[in-house]
């Protein structure tokens, strides 16, 4: 029972060793020559198209802005059990193990072909892993087997068995075992190498992948120009200053991401255009220089995505530099009857945004810079979407390279075609930060602080409330604008136990955020955020 164990983990990782060093020769591939067609990031991004939207909201909820790691981490974790049936069918019954490990990388080659940003040579590396791991599949299988010959135990004929005239002779014990050893220690060196190989060329192009996004030359050389119209002063009094609460404006580095690209797009800005289209009287297209000659504006908005939990921290307020979107559709006219603008990025990701929102008197912006700087790659650069009052799925479109006019009747997006609502106004909500959760604290006063939200709205008052008693008003620091989040706190003197504390916000327009609990699907969430606070 033991050798035959040995046996089938043996047959397993030589599949597994073989589509490694496939992988690995793919991966290198297509970062040297076709980056956007990487093997494991186009499936992945194809299982990102096809998971139902349950299977998102909880990888978002499990993962948060680890979500992509988290995925492909999945596709590796199948390609190794694909990988280990292979083996086991090559060993067993030759040559099924390759024609699957061939079979996978046509399957492959077929998703890179089809992806919304691939090119006519996009097949290759997947094609390329599939060769790979079946010519390596071959000869590591013929030594697993050889070995596993060898270690297998003699049996002396039975003359029961019918043939009681013939009987092999028994092997030479040391030279059973020599034969033995040799099979083994070579069956292990070369599927060793293999696996190793393919594991260190992946990570060689994953780092140049890295590498190519991170040291990217033009984005490092480009200068914005100075707005034409510059946000106001921050006031002072908008930072609370408070240890652990969110700093009213978020370092770039520290801005949520939340998307669909396993592969942030590297877009060269010299050859990136913007082109508007659809129900106009007019067709549109401004080029990266044209959008940098315009006289560019500076506003500052908060951005948060429609899968942030109550409390939760996908979202994030940052100073942006760019172009008005409702000036180039007023260059386009758009028709009368057209109640929708479909955006497109250039990796095929589309958002439904109402028309009235891109035209009407908010920062609805081009955005080319974040923060005083150019965008960050993963956070759109060159172009990407700012809108202020809606969730990000139906308007901060990274990347972006297309505006078609139309309306909702007519023309569907990736998330409402997914389950999700057509139109995502943001909801009025509040998040506490301090205290932490969970955290223990010393009697006495202190103070619990958090944020509030609703943009294109503006948040009027916060109330805390300390186990079921009464609301008591919270002190809001000043608002930059209706379109920005705003700190809020109020002194708490602590008692001895455990205390739950809960907040609420309240609108420009007077209305109360609504206690009633709903899940982020299809409009985003709601209810009150509330902790539990230990104090000694």
């Amino acid at each position: 029972m033991a050798t035959r164990s040995a046996s089938v983990a043996a047959s397993a990782w030589a599949g597994v060793a073989a589509v490694a060093l496939g992988a690995g020769a793919g991966e290198l591939v297509a970062a040297l020559a076709l980056p956007t067609a990487s093997p494991i990031a186009s499936m992945g991004a194809a299982l990102i198209d096809l998971a139902p939207p349950w299977a998102k909201d909880a990888a978002i909820g499990l993962f948060g802005t680890a979500d992509k790691l988290a995925l492909i981490a999945g596709v590796v974790v199948v390609l190794v059990v694909v990988a280990a049936i292979a083996g086991l069918l090559e060993v067993r019954v030759p040559p099924w193990g390759r024609v699957l490990v061939v079979g996978l990388g046509l399957v492959g080659a077929v998703v890179a072909s089809t992806r919304p940003d691939a090119t006519g040579m996009a097949w290759i590396p997947s094609a390329v892993a599939g060769v790979v791991a079946a010519a390596a599949l071959g000869p590591l299988a013929r030594r697993c087997a050889r070995a596993a010959a060898h270690a297998a135990p003699f049996v002396r004929a039975d003359p029961a068995d019918g043939n009681p005239d013939v009987a092999p002779a028994a092997p030479d014990p040391a030279s059973a075992e020599r034969g033995t050893g040799l099979d083994r220690r070579g069956f292990l060196l070369w599927s060793g190498v293999a696996a190793g190989a393919g594991v260190i060329a992946a990570l060689g192009g994953w780092a140049l992948q890295a590498g190519r996004q991170a040291a990217s030359a033009v984005r490092e050389a480009i200068a914005l120009p100075r707005p034409a119209q510059t946000a106001a002063p921050i006031p002072a009094t908008a930072d609370l200053g408070i240890p652990d609460l969110a700093p009213v404006i978020t370092p770039n580095a520290e801005f949520y991401r939340i998307d669909t690209a396993l592969l942030v797009p590297d877009v060269d800005p010299h050859a990136w255009s913007l082109r508007i289209h659809g129900m106009v009287a007019r067709e549109v297209v401004i080029t990266w220089d044209e959008l940098l000659a315009l006289p560019l504006q500076e506003s500052v908005t908060t951005l948060a995505c429609v899968s942030n939990e109550v409390g939760g921290t996908l979202i994030g307020n940052a100073v942006w530099l760019g172009y008005p979107i409702r000036e180039l559709l007023r260059q386009a006219g758009p028709d009368s009857g057209a109640d929708m603008v479909l955006s497109r990025s250039v990796d095929g990701f589309t958002a439904s945004t109402p028309l009235e929102a891109l035209t009407d008197e908010r920062n609805a912006i081009l955005a080319v810079g974040m923060n005083g700087e150019p965008l960050p790659a993963e956070h759109g650069f060159p172009v990407r979407m700012v809108v202020p009052g809606l969730y990000g799925y139906v308007s901060a479109t990274k990347w972006v390279t297309e505006l078609q006019v139309t309306r909702f009747d007519a023309a569907r997006a990736y998330w409402t075609d997914r389950g999700w609502s057509e139109r995502g106004p943001i909801k009025l909500q509040s998040r506490i930060d301090v205290p932490r959760s969970g955290r223990q604290i010393s009697a006495g006063d202190t103070v619990v602080a958090g944020v509030a939200w609703q943009q294109h709205v503006g948040i009027a008052a916060v109330e805390v409330q300390i186990d079921d008693g009464e609301w008591m008003p919270a002190t809001l620091a000043t608002a930059i604008s209706d379109d920005t989040w705003v700190q809020w706190s109020m002194p708490w003197t602590a008692t001895t136990g455990t205390h739950t504390v809960r907040c609420r916000a309240i609108n420009a327009r007077g209305q109360t955020q609504t206690g009633e609990h709903a899940p982020v699907v299809p409009d985003g969430a709601t209810g009150w955020h509330q902790i539990g606070v230990t104090v000694a």
